[in-house]
């Protein structure tokens, strides 16, 4: 057997749920990694789509002894096996011990992040069994590993794991342990395991951080995010349809842009490559021969407009307002410490004398966010609030940028409530009305992008 060497594998690519969601897209995937082969890739794989929806629900049910969400993914899985001629009883014990989980549950009720992780989980592991087998039966020589069997660990965090300091050196360890240096590894994306062996999430869309994190361990030329977009647009093309493509863009930029809502990425997803300044391209499996989006460590612009991008996210805005806060010293750390009690993250953040306003992205735990910090302040929260993410032109001066968005947003009335811009800084984060929101973007679109 020969094993690996730091460096054997050349390239991480990563499929996305529509990029395996049935048999044809199965065989579209294989064919696109072997058109690769002389990469040595190392291939990382989502559940099926739909699949991880049905399993969180199916363990709602499971406290009702109802296994109808269970039905339809055996269902799924079957018919994705029999189209593509395999053996029928290839993922059977992993049905068995999800429908025995399942069971169990309605006696237990287990209602933790702990069992939602495991069952979860089930979605990678099935279609990364499917898929390794159909590669074999095409000559392929594909093998199905869990990712925390190859050495990615994570604390016991469950529903948003952080991987452990030493992970990408037992990734490493894994590798030259473990795989031949001529095998294809397809591996679960989502997660990894706990040292106890249990399975971890890194929360929804975790398999493109995944793919990045074995990249950067295992020092890989590129990272690819196969998905069912060609890249990174200027804006959601749902939302305008001629929306512009970007080609080439920096790692921070697409970091920002991932963090406040353009769903093409992982937040996180391009921490690895950015530690390691790997390429990441983000390339489509309906159209391969699309060159897609490339992010690089630093790139130079041709764009000749003010802004290159625009997104959307979810905000709730939080008021705090205090005389105490006045020429005072360690405030802040006490309103942040509730922050930090809660493990709330804080998207925006704006302050004066006597008030801070901040912003998170949904409503869970601010009521009980509040309740804490009305022990030091009057609190005032506001709902149905929308960030207008900006991703400024580095060519352009930021005022000049700034005086266009309060032009445009004067010109058709919608007022932007909080402004967020830090000194030295490629964005502009702007909280307006949820209905204001897409009408902003257009606007924004129309004049600084298109025009």
């Amino acid at each position: 057997m020969l094993f690996v060497e730091l460096g054997d594998f050349m390239i991480v690519m990563k499929f996305g749920g529509s990029s395996v969601r049935d048999a044809e897209m199965i065989k579209k995937v294989t064919e696109i990694v072997r058109s690769s082969l002389d990469r040595k890739p190392i291939v990382v794989v989502s559940a099926c789509q739909g699949i991880t929806d049905l399993l969180l629900k199916a363990i709602d049910e499971s406290f009702q002894n109802k296994l109808d969400a269970y039905l339809e993914i055996e269902k799924r899985h079957r018919k994705i096996i029999n189209d593509l001629k395999l053996k029928e009883n290839l993922i059977e014990d992993l049905l068995s011990e999800l429908k025995n989980l399942l069971t169990a549950n309605y006696f237990i009720k287990e209602k933790g992040n702990r069992l939602r992780d495991h069952i979860a989980f089930f979605g990678e592991r099935m279609s990364s069994t499917i898929i390794a087998e159909y590669m074999k039966t095409t000559g392929l020589n594909a093998k199905q590993f869990d990712s925390g069997d190859l050495g990615l660990i994570t604390d016991d965090n469950f529903g948003n794991a952080s991987i452990m300091h030493n992970t990408y050196e037992l990734i490493r360890k894994a590798f030259k342990e473990k795989v031949n240096n001529q095998t294809i590894p397809i591996i679960t994306g989502f997660g990894g395991k706990t040292l106890n062996n249990e399975y971890t999430t890194f929360d929804r869309g975790g398999s493109d951080y995944v793919a990045s994190i074995f990249g950067a361990a295992l020092n890989a030329e590129e990272i690819q995010i196969w998905t069912d977009v060609s890249g990174i647009y200027s804006c959601d093309p749902r939302i305008v349809p001629n929306a512009k493509k970007i080609e080439l863009m920096a790692f921070e930029e697409a970091s920002e842009l991932a963090y406040f809502g353009a769903k093409v990425l992982h937040p996180k997803t391009i921490l690895p490559a950015i530690e390691s300044k790997i390429p990441v391209k983000v390339l489509n499996t309906f159209d391969p021969e699309d060159k897609g989006t490339t992010i690089v460590d630093k790139c130079e612009h041709n764009e000749t407009t003010k802004i290159l991008a625009l997104s959307i996210k979810n905000a709730i805005v939080i008021e705090v307002k205090s005389t105490r806060m006045l020429d005072t010293y360690g405030y802040l750390e006490k309103a942040f410490a509730i922050f930090s009690k809660y493990k709330k993250s804080v998207d925006m953040i704006t302050t004066s004398e006597i008030t801070i306003t901040l912003t998170v992205d949904s409503d869970k735990f601010v009521k009980q966010i509040s309740e804490d910090l009305k022990q030091i302040a009057n609190v005032k929260t506001y709902g149905n609030q929308k960030i207008v993410y900006v991703l400024c032109n580095p060519k352009f001066d930021k005022n000049e940028i700034v005086s266009s968005i309060f032009r445009i947003s004067q010109e058709i009335k919608v007022n932007i409530h909080m402004l967020s811009m830090c000194y030295d800084t490629i964005s502009i984060g702007l909280v307006v009305d949820d209905k204001d929101s897409v009408k902003l973007v257009k606007e924004l679109h129309k004049k600084l992008i298109e025009t």
